[in-house]
């Protein structure tokens, strides 16, 4: 904050503003220090506001949320139920700031970790200023895409319907895709999109932004995910074991990051991590014949690591059995899955 001797004059200053009360002069020094903010954060015009991104197992939520950041910081697979964590990226821009919310699918839970899920992704839908509804442009709108959108139409926010995975799709299963859907909910907006192309992926932001409210930036700019990073490298670690493993154990495995250590001189990240399987059998593949399995998992989730760390990076990857964990809540918890509670 150049120009100002003391915190205290800062915000002495703020509240001037905040009254209408600050003069020419102070009001230049408090936009020259604060870059263009009248006061608490705020920029004249400037928009900001949380948007939920919810709707059935893959329906490309994820893949949404990271065409629209323009880089991966969410994992994705072809496994349903791939998103645990109620997740939060931020997205600002110089006359907004948009706070995005991928939620786990919504879905019939069969254990305890389904429930928990569930109730993250409904929680989801409480005090934000938009909520979109993703919908597979390509497949059948089901019982559970109507049980999605009976509790977005209780929302008392602006409703968006998002028909994803349009490259997948000629013209007439996009149209009759627009019909089906508009018979959900009074939806404010539809958007027909392609995160993989990125097609209208711009024409989204736009409509997202149109209903946000103005309002500060609740968040420095230069932050993009309100996720610690060892729950992020936790993530891109078990995307890999998804994407090797498919639907043979995915929903049995947990990732928890023991220890990051960065050596400055090294440029180097030295991360220690645990997966947890619920059975030895389960061990067992992970860690492969001779050991295969996990060093082809550690190998291609450094690379992702590298690219999101800046540096380089030294992955320790060790597996252990804790039995039946996913009908243990204490457990989904301390996982940080769901609400990600600690206990």
């Amino acid at each position: 904050m150049d120009g100002f001797d003391t915190l205290e004059e800062l915000e002495r200053l703020e509240e001037l503003a905040e009254a209408g009360n600050l003069d020419e002069q102070g009001g230049a020094a408090l936009a020259d220090a604060t870059g263009g903010y009248t006061f608490a954060g705020k920029k004249e015009g400037f928009k900001s506001g949380f948007v939920t991104l919810v709707g059935r197992p893959n329906a490309g939520k994820s893949t949404l949320l990271n065409a629209i950041m323009g880089k991966k910081i969410a994992i994705t697979s072809s496994t349903a139920q791939t998103t645990r964590h109620r997740f939060r990226a931020v997205l600002t821009r110089e006359d907004f700031q948009m706070v995005l919310v991928d939620t786990p699918g919504l879905h019939k839970p069969i254990d305890a970790l389904g429930e928990e899920l569930n109730v993250s992704a409904l929680k989801a839908l409480e005090d934000v200023d938009v909520v979109a509804m993703l919908i597979d442009a390509g497949q059948p709108i089901g019982k559970g895409d109507r049980w999605v959108a009976a509790q977005v139409r209780e929302c008392k926010a602006k409703k968006i319907c998002v028909l994803s995975k349009t490259d997948i799709c000629n013209k007439e299963q996009i149209a009759k895709q627009r019909l089906e859907a508009d018979k959900l909910c009074a939806w404010d907006a539809m958007v027909g999109l392609s995160s993989v192309t990125g097609r209208n992926v711009d024409a989204f932001i736009e409509e997202v932004t149109f209903f946000l409210p103005e309002g500060p930036a609740w968040f420095p700019a230069d932050m993009e995910t309100d996720q610690p990073i060892e729950v992020v490298v936790a993530e891109f670690i078990r995307e890999k074991i998804l994407r090797t493993f498919q639907d043979e154990i995915p929903h049995a495995i947990g990732v928890q990051v023991e220890s990051m250590e960065y050596d400055r001189k090294k440029n180097l990240d030295t991360i220690y991590a645990i997966v947890y399987t619920e059975r030895e059998s389960q061990k067992g593949m992970i860690i492969g014949k001779q050991g295969r399995s996990i060093k082809r998992i550690g190998s291609e989730a450094r690379q992702d690591l590298e690219a999101l760390l800046g540096s380089r990076v030294y992955l320790d990857l060790r597996v252990k059995v804790k039995k039946n964990w996913r009908r243990d809540a204490n457990q989904i918890r301390r996982f940080g899955y769901g609400e990600g509670l600690q206990v």
